[in-house]
């Protein structure tokens, strides 16, 4: 059994993200001692390190709580799953190449203003100030 400080050093998940996980229904409840204090098994662990990963690859809440009521049922279709994980490549590639854009901008903005003239004129702060020097939308 583990302490919540001990699963949040194995998981290197904060201590009030696990309690939230518990709240929303993604982590079990853990058992409490006489003391009141939680105590995970390892299928709690297991668990909360299937959520960290998949918030580490952007997957939101209610993405992870479907993939978790698909993992307690192992007799049904992974499609919802692939669907889910499709999604997320999809949102992942459409804000890549939003980043990209905002690359291009970002450096074309910046070498506008080599740091050596007057605020008054400083091509970066008027590209801030004013969108339609941008070379596209962003």
């Amino acid at each position: 059994m583990f302490s919540i400080g001990e699963l949040s050093r194995r998981t290197k998940v904060k201590v009030p993200t696990i309690r939230y996980y518990e709240e929303m229904g993604l982590l079990p409840k853990a058992a409490r001692t006489s003391g009141n204090q939680r105590r995970y098994d390892t299928a709690g662990l297991e668990r909360l390190s299937f959520i960290r990963h998949a918030r580490d690859l952007g997957f939101s809440i209610e993405a992870i709580s479907s993939l978790i009521e698909l993992q307690e049922h192992p007799d049904r279709s992974c499609e919802t799953a692939a669907v889910i994980a499709r999604s997320q490549l999809a949102e992942v590639r459409a804000k890549i190449k939003r980043l990209k854009t905002l690359e291009k901008e970002l450096s074309r903005i910046s070498k506008g203003c080599n740091g050596a003239g007057v605020s008054e004129d400083c091509y970066v702060l008027a590209s801030l100030a004013d969108h339609t020097l941008c070379d596209r939308e962003h």
